[in-house]
């Protein structure tokens, strides 16, 4: 009984995917991440919180009849069942709660709001990842508080590692940086900086890489296939599986 009972009250974890500049990566990593970890038997969950000009939605070829605004609009009679009729899901199995369509709709989804779906969300879910706008807005610091693990994306170019640092030292600062997974994006490209040099800028050691792949993402993007359900066997999915396996160990 009262295993049971653990079953039935077991939430899910918050996984939010965040940076510090924009352009990175964090979109294409996410809906990645979500297939990775749905390939694992768990249940996953995506909420697209970039609410002006989110694009999960076609960077998995989704066309979703409902996004978070029309959650915002019924927050008032809003349950589990209500919330889940809203989810979006992809043929991986990865359910997608979607930004809204139009941006002047972004103003609708408060942090009232967001508490709400999330704790729904949590308890129908083995992860539930969320894709943020770049930086540290309000709803992204609301996430990144309530975060079980923080992926913290950037690459090698010089303001993408220098915000990077300043982020850090913030989350820091939050007491939050035992929860931050740093990834390293494109860690392969031609740069000036080189990829040995980013622990020492970073001044961090314990880091993750994703090899640089331009073409196969850029075809990812544009058909709207996440690359690791095709590719799985290539280097750039192989780093994605890694980061499922190291969220899935940590649970």
């Amino acid at each position: 009984m009262i295993n049971q009972q653990k079953t039935l009250t077991k939430k899910g974890k918050m996984v939010v995917i965040c940076s510090a500049k924009g352009g990175i990566g964090k979109t294409v990593l996410t809906a990645n991440l979500s297939v990775a970890l749905s390939k694992k038997k768990l249940k996953t969950i995506v909420l697209d919180s970039c609410f002006q000009f989110g694009n999960i939605h076609l960077v998995m070829d989704l066309k979703p009849m409902f996004t978070i605004k029309d959650a915002a609009e019924h927050i008032g009679d809003l349950d589990e069942n209500l919330l889940t009729s809203y989810l979006t899901q992809h043929k991986s199995g990865v359910k997608i709660l979607p930004s809204p369509l139009r941006p002047e709709y972004a103003d609708l989804i408060t942090l009232d709001v967001l508490d709400k779906i999330c704790t729904f969300l949590l308890n129908r879910c083995d992860y539930l990842l969320i894709d943020t706008t770049a930086g540290l807005p309000e709803h992204n610091l609301y996430f990144i508080e309530k975060a079980d693990e923080i992926i913290l994306i950037t690459d090698l170019e010089m303001t993408s590692l220098k915000n990077t640092k300043s982020m850090l030292s913030v989350l820091k600062a939050l007491n939050l940086n035992q929860k931050v997974k740093i990834v390293i994006n494109r860690s392969t490209m031609k740069s000036l900086l080189k990829v040995k040099d980013v622990p020492k800028i970073l001044e961090e050691e314990a880091l993750l890489y994703i090899p640089n792949h331009f073409e196969m993402v850029s075809k990812s993007i544009n058909i709207g296939i996440p690359f690791v359900m095709h590719y799985r066997r290539t280097e750039l999915s192989k780093a994605i599986f890694h980061i499922a396996d190291l969220l899935s160990k940590d649970a």
